[in-house]
């Protein structure tokens, strides 16, 4: 299992290598953290795309594993496409808690990229109560892939836990492709994304704390549809962890509307 994740991890280099270009695009959904971004990681862009001054996203993703299930509600503000601001409730059920997650995010976009710095707090109610948190920079950047439009992210981090301290390092990385956009119009995007760290702390199905997690799946782009273009609208359908015995699914769904 070891050497199929190293090869994985080569082969998502490989391809983050290739995808390099030259503008970043944007990513039209929320992480299960709520913030902006792909799968499990956010990303250096912030949600509300579709606003100049403010804009507020609402969101929900359900996990699935081994029979059981959990519930993530969120939602995000973003002011002047610079600046967002999240929350999300892990509900994972009477035996574990409900778990809070409350994050911020700066972006700068740049001409050939955007860049970002942000973090989250965490409050943790499982067993005993604790708080958490986790501190990031995060790259975007986009090109193409067999004529097929793309965008990858890097995430760099700490993460801080009340209870216990260590040197790990945070590390994610995920790419978005395009499927056939002359054909689908932007429709239907292919996601993955690696990283060793988990949306919390105390995830449910996702728990990287000794080894890197590998989510794959797909993302609805319904804001490509032109009765949905002002707005952000998107649907996941989604495989966690999917080189590891505890593999799952996931379905989301993000609605967001400009205010001002």
């Amino acid at each position: 299992m070891n050497s199929i994740k190293r090869c994985s991890c080569i082969l998502l280099l490989c391809f983050t290598l290739v995808s390099a270009g030259i503008f970043a695009g944007d990513l039209n959904g929320m992480s299960f953290s709520g913030s902006g971004g792909l799968f499990n990681i956010p990303s250096a862009r912030v949600g509300g795309d579709k606003t100049q001054t403010l804009g507020v996203d609402a969101g929900y993703h359900l996990l699935s594993a081994d029979g059981e299930n959990t519930h993530i509600p969120k939602v995000a503000a973003t002011f002047l496409r610079l600046i967002e601001v999240s929350a999300a409730f892990d509900i994972q059920g009477e035996k574990r808690g409900t778990d809070l997650i409350a994050g911020a995010k700066f972006s700068l976009p740049l001409r050939a990229a955007a860049i970002a710095v942000g973090g989250n707090y965490q409050v943790i109610t499982r067993n005993v109560r604790f708080s958490a948190g986790q501190v990031y920079g995060a790259l975007t950047y986009s090109g193409q892939f067999l004529d097929m439009p793309t965008s990858t992210t890097v995430v760099f981090g700490k993460t801080i836990h009340e209870q216990y301290s260590n040197s790990n390092i945070d590390f994610g990385m995920g790419i978005d492709l395009v499927l056939f956009p002359t054909i689908l119009e932007d429709l239907l995007h292919w996601i993955t994304d690696f990283a060793n760290f988990s949306y919390s702390v105390q995830p449910f199905a996702i728990d990287a704390a000794t080894r890197g997690v590998v989510n794959t799946g797909f993302r609805l782009d319904l804001s490509a549809v032109p009765l949905f273009s002002r707005f952000t609208f998107a649907v996941d359908l989604i495989f966690t962890d999917v080189l590891d015995h505890n593999r799952g699914f996931s379905a989301g769904i993000v609605f967001g509307v400009p205010l001002l």
